[in-house]
């Protein structure tokens, strides 16, 4: 091989590498915000399954609105 070849080679391992660290740090931090969204849904849940528990189950058993 040339040395013109060698040293092509070499650029594109270089490219090649900081484009994988650079991918590295985007699934890295993607991974930080799927955890992140993991807690908000089950602190969300929690939330929900609360105000589902305060509402009246048999909402017939509830009085009507007036009627103007």
């Amino acid at each position: 091989m040339s040395d013109t070849r060698i040293t092509e080679l070499e650029v594109q391992l270089a490219h090649q590498t900081a484009t994988i660290d650079e991918l590295n740090e985007v699934v890295a931090k993607q991974w930080q915000e799927i955890d992140w969204l993991k807690k908000q849904l089950v602190r969300l849940t929690g939330r929900l399954e609360q105000v589902e528990q305060s509402v009246p189950k048999n909402p017939g058993q509830d009085q009507p609105p007036p009627h103007y």
